[in-house]
Parts: structure tokens; C-alpha cells; sequence
């Protein structure tokens, strides 16, 4: 380098940023909270426009009710009520000529836990908004502090009582105005403020007298029917989501009235007589809708054309503020994203409005918050009484998921009605998945609930359960190594997983599943983490893989086992052995003791004791004519696992040579029963439900059971000979009706489908099925009843 010429080389080392800075602020909406541009403008401007002059103070503040936040108006700011808290903002200029803010928020010392809460996490969420670095500052009442005390231009009042609503349904009373409405109109109600006096009472019309607390529907001699029955139907919906069901509504007819009716009137019939006076052509004035706006240093208000003079929610925009002139009420409607600036103009000019025309005295000024509006205030716009919109037959689910507009072109699905039959697994296949599952299965562990705790459950008892306990299967399944790339299978280590199924009993007790969750899975969680999972099953409703690993020895019996082994009971028990759809889902459960119960196509156990010990007797195990010899052979096996203890003798019979002094004795006597079973061919079990939000029909699988039939829905059950229409009893109106149309449906389509086979259309009602329904469930039975 030429040493005349020099070069310079800084180094700046970056020190890196403090920890604070390299947080990232997750991306919240606060924009249904609070406005978008809250604290943008410091205290002390002025605005003015013609007519209205608007001093912008630096003070904010909110109230919580019902969890939310609402702003308070300015001549209330300092006006504390003890039931209630505040979020206080400060906006201001600060020593640098930056914007700055002060974020309170007060604690009164009778407020409710839900409004404490709320007024910290909200205060949070508007320092948030900002992007302040200031800290949220707790305030309590008589205990604030002096920078607290100094946002206030007057002194702080402390107010008895609470004015907001909690969201624990708990209200302090306040001052009302008692207000008397005239309810007229049939297709659509219109409510008219009428002067609180006995001679605004026409016999013609219905009067809703709204005492906060109270309300009372004054029905003329003379008014219509639908008219009474629609200003009920808004009675209750005010009463439900303005009110919290704490107001009571009262019917009353014209000459039946009690005295505290006129006493609230201020006068007797018999002073003004009730006569008709209202014009026969009278019609409630037209309303005006005007939208508050701002232009270039002045106030615009142009009035909003209505469609053929009539008002749609449609018109209201988000954005907007918009003022609504009835004549006798003026209401102001504030968009959720609408500006500061024009809602504290549309306040104080909704003033002005008023004041410019001759009013009743009974005309009120109020607010109504989009989201959050009156149910008079919804009256006064075409279609927006969602009381008479509501279909009461539907679930709340069903409500949730598709709303409350019920439209006449009401959506259905009814495909699985043309779906063929889901054919049986191969006996084959069916041997191969049990080897393929039973191949993973490194180890199972069993437990049984005893008392309050779960024990291991006996070697000589895995297979065998009762449906009044609850069972716990540990399985441990391997699973291959997954090798990375270029690494070889062979190194790979072998991985495990493992599934725990909790089974309960028909009549098992939920005390059961919740002595599980807060014992033994907490441990299992504990020991084996992320590797295990947890499946809830419930009798007759097992999956496959479960089943496959007793190998078609499932059996389901009565009672417990605290009332002790299956060899000591004296009475008489007897079992069927059936599957449906495959032979892994073989399951030998206990029916009732009655000869009818028998079928030709299958194979029955039947324990006889010779006397009241029961501690010895005989052992039937009858094969049917039409029965599978391997469903006899593990008839046999079955027989001799249950009765291994005790003096008992098996013995295998076929049809036709029962020893008549002894099965037929022990069986109760010889009775008719089926020869032929071939409903297990063509039976299939539909649900008609509309928790989708919509009207469908569904297919169960072949392996359904008693307590597939929901109590809730109605369903739709094929054996080949009959469709049965089968109700539950809370299923809706209107399942019932579309559910019935879609048996008629399958019916028809089942004639040209099978026109050999022709479908008769039964009804069956819940707890009066006949044989001819109940034979396509395996171990039918009693009804379930839930176990408290």
C-alpha cells in the first residue's frame, strides 16, 4: 500500500438488543373492544362544527357489563359506583412532544369477582392496543392515588348500588321510567309509546306495560288473536337477553284487571271509560334514518332513503353512526367501527334533533350498540324479530351451528337411504386382522373397579364381563422404527405405543370413568407420556381391534362381581352367542330365561341349577338346526370356561333332543320360537337427526346395538320384512315429520331395489317394541337409565 495514501476502516460492533425488544407481540384484534383509533388524540382539542361544538377530552372511560367493557358518557366520568369497576385511559402529551398514556383501572368495594377480573384483563388488552410501555395501575376504592384523583375535573362521587349488569346474572336496581306501549298489526307487531294514562287504552289494540322488573300485556276485548300471541313472544325475548329472566310477565284481559293496574295508570275505568278513539286508517309514523358523518370542517347528516319506506337491517353499516327519528323515540345506533369523533357528535346532536319538533313528553333519546341492541329497537326494522324466527323443535347444537334464520328450503341429506347394504366381512379377512393385531400386541394388562380404586383383574376372568363395572385394558402395541435418510431398517430399534380402552357396563355407573381420569390415567400419563392413548367404550359398542384380542371369547353377563362367581348363583342363566357383520365381533351375552329366546340359526348356554345353592346342576349348550358347528365348538369352550368351578355338567345338545324332564323345566317351560334368522341379512338401523344443523339420515354399522337408538332422534330399523319407524322420546317436531317422509322414501326405493321383498311400514315407540323389532338386537333388554 502506497503509504500517501490511508484508508480508515470503523468497525461497529452491534451490542445487540436488550431482551424487551426482541419480544414479538402476539397479533390480537382488539377492534370489537375498543375503537382502532383510541388514544390518538391528546386532551384539550376543540372542534368545531355548525351547530354542535366538541371538546375532546383527554379522560376515557369504561364500566364493565357482561365481561365487556362499554364507554361511559362524559357527564358520568367520576361518578363511581361502589358495585362496579373502571378502566380509566389518560391520553397526553409528554416532556419529548410524544404521545403518552396512563392506563387505571378502579376496583369497587362491593364489585363482583367477574368485574374485578375483567377490568385487569381488558385494561391488559387496551395497553396492548396502544403498544404503551406504561404499566396497568390498580386502583381501589378509598385507597386511590393522587395522579388517579387528578384525572378528574371534579371531585370523585362514590354512587351506592352498581349500575352495570355482572355477568354472573346479579343486577343492582336502579331508577326506570315506566313506559306503556300500544301493540298493533298482524303480519308484522308495531309498538307505539302512548302516554302512561287509563285513556290511552283502545279495546282494539294489545298494551305492553314495561315496568323494568314487571311486565303486563293489556289485552283489549277487540284485539286480535296473533297479535296477543306476538307481543307475548317479544315479552319473552326482552325478558330473556335484556333482562335476565328476572322480570315477570303477566296476562291481562280487559275487565279482569287487578287494582295495581290502575293504580300504575293513575286513574279507573270508571273514571275514563275505555272506548275506541284511535282513526280506523291510523298508521304509526313513518320513522327517519339519518347517518352522522363528517366532512371538510362541518357535519353532514343526509337522510338514508328506505326501499318502499321500509327499514332493513341492511342499512346499518358497521362503520357508521347513524340516528333514528320514531317521533316519539330517537335512537342512536353506533356501528362497532365507527370513529370517536362522529359518535360524540351523533350524541349531542340527537339532542338538537329532538329539541327541534314537538315531541310527546314521553319521548325518549337512547343508544342502542351494534351487537348488543333492544329488542324495540329491532321492532322498528322489517324482519329483524328474531323471537318469531326461532324453530323451538330444534336442538341448542343444531341452533349454534346453523342459526336461528329457519328457512322453508331447509337442507337434508337422505343418501345413506340409497347406499347399498354394507356386506359382512370375509371369514377370512376377518382371521387375518385378529392375527395381525394379536401379532402387535406385546402385553395386556386388566384392571377392574373395586370401591373407589382399580385392581388387577384375574387371569381365569379376562373375557368375562358384567354391565354394571367398569373394566381398564392396558395394550401394549409395537410399532416398527421409522429409519432416517440413509439410514438402514435394519439398525432402526423397534418402537411401542399403547392404548388403554375403558369399558363400561350398560348399567355402569359415570362415577366409574371419573374415578379413571383423576387416578389411574393420571399414573399411566405419568409413565408412559406422549406414547399412550385413551378410548372410552361402552358395552356392544367395542371396536374391532379390542375385540380381536380375546379371540371370540367376549362374554357379557348380569349383575357385578361382588355378588360373586357365575358357578355359585342359583338361578337359572342363559346365553346367546351371535355375531353381526364378522366373527370378531362374536359376543355371548345373557338374555332372558324363556324358550321363545331360542332361534335355530344359533347356539345357546344354559346353566340349570338343582337347587337354591347353586352350587351344582347341569349345563346346556344347544346347537341349532341352522347353526354354525364353529359357533358350537366355541359354545363348548365358552360353557366349560364359565363353569369350571362347582358341580356342574356339560353337556352338548342339538335340536330335537333336549331331555324334556329337565331343559325344558329349567328353561320355563316349552314355548314356539324362530327357526329361521334371516333378518341378519337385510337388517340395517338408520338415524334421522338434525344435529348437523340440517335434517340427515345416517347408517350404523352392521355391529349396532340396543343403545344405538338415541333418545334424541328417531330412527329408521329394516329386517327384511318391515321398516319400523321407531320415535324417541325427546326427538323434535320436526324430526319426526322429515323422518317419517324418509321412511316412506326408502320403502318405495326398497320395492324396486328387492321387488320380491316388499317393505310394510310399522311404527314402534320407545318401551313398546315388539319381538319382531327387538330380535334384531343382540341381548335386548330394559332400557338403558342413566346411573347417577
Amino acid at each position: 500500500m502506497n503509504q500517501k495514501q490511508c484508508t480508515a476502516y470503523i468497525l461497529v460492533l452491534d451490542r445487540g438488543k436488550k431482551w424487551n425488544e426482541n419480544l414479538v407481540k402476539p397479533e390480537l384484534d382488539y377492534s370489537e373492544i375498543y375503537e382502532e383509533d383510541l388514544g390518538q388524540i391528546p386532551g384539550g382539542l376543540t372542534i368545531e362544527l355548525p351547530f354542535v361544538i366538541v371538546y375532546w377530552e383527554s379522560i376515557v372511560c369504561w364500566e364493565i357489563e357482561n365481561f365487556l367493557p362499554v364507554e361511559v358518557e362524559e357527564a358520568l366520568i367520576g361518578k363511581l359506583y361502589e358495585a362496579d369497576c373502571y378502566i380509566l385511559l389518560n391520553t397526553y402529551i409528554d416532556e419529548s412532544n410524544s404521545l403518552n398514556w396512563q392506563i387505571y383501572y378502579w376496583i369497587g368495594n362491593r364489585a363482583p369477582l367477574d368485574k374485578k377480573a375483567c377490568a385487569a384483563i381488558h385494561a391488559v388488552n387496551l395497553r396492548n392496543l396502544l403498544g404503551a410501555e406504561c404499566r396497568t395501575i390498580r386502583e381501589e376504592q378509598g385507597d386511590e392515588s393522587d395522579e388517579f384523583i387528578a384525572c378528574f375535573s371534579e371531585e370523585i362521587v362514590y354512587i351506592e348500588g352498581g349500575r352495570t349488569a355482572s355477568g354472573f346474572y346479579t343486577i343492582e336496581d336502579h331508577s326506570w321510567n315506566r313506559r306503556l306501549y300500544r301493540v298493533s298489526g298482524v303480519n308484522r307487531i308495531y309498538l307505539e309509546p302512548v302516554p302512561l294514562a287509563c285513556s290511552s287504552l283502545d279495546p282494539r289494540f294489545v298494551y305492553l306495560l314495561d315496568d323494568n322488573k314487571h311486565m303486563y300485556i293489556w289485552m283489549g276485548s277487540k284485539a286480535k288473536l296473533m297479535t296477543r300471541t306476538k307481543t307475548r313472544l317479544i315479552a319473552d325475548k326482552i325478558n330473556k337477553i335484556e333482562r335476565k329472566n328476572a322480570v315477570t310477565i303477566e296476562m291481562l284481559v280487559q275487565g279482569l284487571e287487578p287494582a295495581e293496574w290502575w293504580e300504575m295508570l293513575g286513574s279507573s275505568p270508571d273514571e275514563i271509560p275505555i272506548h275506541e278513539w284511535v282513526e280506523e286508517n291510523w298508521e304509526p309514523p313513518r320513522p327517519c334514518l339519518y347517518q352522522v358523518g363528517l366532512g371538510k370542517g362541518y357535519l353532514e347528516l343526509p337522510q338514508v332513503p328506505l326501499a318502499k319506506g321500509k327499514l332493513t337491517q341492511s342499512l346499518l353499516e358497521t362503520k357508521n353512526v347513524y340516528i333514528l327519528d320514531c317521533l316519539s323515540d330517537v335512537y342512536i345506533w353506533i356501528g362497532r367501527k365507527s370513529t370517536k369523533l362522529v359518535r360524540a357528535a351523533a350524541l349531542k346532536l340527537s339532542q338538537e334533533i329532538a329539541a327541534l319538533i314537538d315531541r310527546p313528553p314521553y319521548t325518549n333519546v337512547s343508544r342502542a350498540l351494534e351487537g348488543v341492541e333492544g329488542q324495540l329497537f329491532k321492532n322498528k326494522f322489517e324482519g329483524w324479530d328474531d323471537v318469531l324466527g326461532v324453530d323451538y323443535t330444534r336442538t341448542a347444537e343444531s341452533v349454534s351451528k346453523r342459526g336461528v334464520d329457519v328457512s322453508m328450503d331447509m337442507k337434508t341429506d337422505l343418501s345413506a337411504l340409497f347406499m347399498p347394504r354394507q356386506p359382512p366381512m370375509d371369514i377370512h379377512e376377518a382371521e387375518t386382522l385378529m392375527c395381525d393385531w394379536n401379532d402387535d400386541l406385546e402385553a395386556m394388562e386388566s384392571f377392574v373397579l373395586e370401591g373407589k380404586r382399580f385392581v388387577r383383574l384375574p387371569d381365569n376372568e379376562v373375557g368375562l364381563f358384567y354391565n354394571n363395572e367398569c373394566y381398564v385394558f392396558l395394550c401394549r402395541y409395537w410399532v416398527p422404527g421409522e429409519p432416517e435418510e440413509g439410514e438402514n431398517e435394519e439398525e432402526v430399534p423397534d418402537d411401542y405405543k399403547c392404548t388403554v380402552y375403558f369399558w363400561q357396563g350398560r348399567n355402569a355407573s359415570n362415577m366409574g370413568w371419573l374415578t379413571f381420569t383423576f387416578s389411574l390415567q393420571k399414573k399411566l400419563e405419568a409413565k408412559f407420556g406422549d406414547k399412550l392413548e385413551v378410548q372410552r367404550t361402552h358395552q356392544q359398542q367395542e371396536n374391532l381391534k379390542f375385540m380381536s384380542h380375546f379371540k371370540r371369547r367376549f362374554v357379557i353377563k348380569n349383575g357385578s362381581r361382588s355378588k360373586g362367581s357365575v358357578s355359585t348363583c342359583g338361578e337359572a342363566e342363559l346365553f346367546q352367542l351371535r355375531s353381526n357383520g364378522s366373527i370378531i365381533a362374536t359376543r355371548c351375552i345373557q338374555i332372558g330365561v324363556t324358550a321363545s329366546s331360542l332361534n335355530s340359526c344359533f347356539c345357546y348356554i344354559l346353566k340349570v341349577p338343582f337347587n337354591s345353592g347353586g352350587v351344582s346342576g347341569i349345563v346346556y349348550v344347544w346347537m341349532g338346526e341352522n347353526s354354525d358347528p364353529e359357533d358350537g365348538k366355541l359354545a363348548d369352550e365358552i360353557a366349560n370356561w364359565l363353569y369350571d368351578l362347582g358341580d356342574y355338567t356339560i353337556q352338548v345338545v342339538g335340536e330335537g333332543e333336549e331331555p324334556e324332564n329337565f331343559f325344558w323345566v329349567g328353561i320355563g317351560g316349552q314355548k314356539p320360537y324362530d327357526h329361521v334368522a334371516d333378518y341378519m341379512d337385510y337388517s340395517r338401523l338408520f338415524r334421522c337427526s338434525n344435529d348437523k344443523g340440517y335434517f340427515t339420515v345416517s347408517e350404523k354399522c352392521s355391529d349396532f346395538c340396543q343403545d344405538d337408538l338415541s333418545d334424541d332422534d328417531v330412527m329408521i330399523l329394516d329386517n327384511g320384512q318391515q321398516v319400523f319407524f321407531w320415535l324417541g322420546r325427546k326427538s323434535s317436531d320436526i324430526e319426526i315429520k322429515l323422518g317419517f317422509k324418509s321412511a316412506q322414501v326408502y320403502v318405495e326405493h326398497m320395492k324396486r331395489k328387492q321387488p320380491d321383498r316388499p317393505r310394510r311400514l310399522l311404527l314402534a315407540m320407545k318401551g313398546r317394541e315388539n319381538s319382531r323389532f327387538t330380535k334384531c338386537f343382540h341381548g335386548w333388554g330394559p332400557h338403558k337409565v342413566t346411573a347417577e
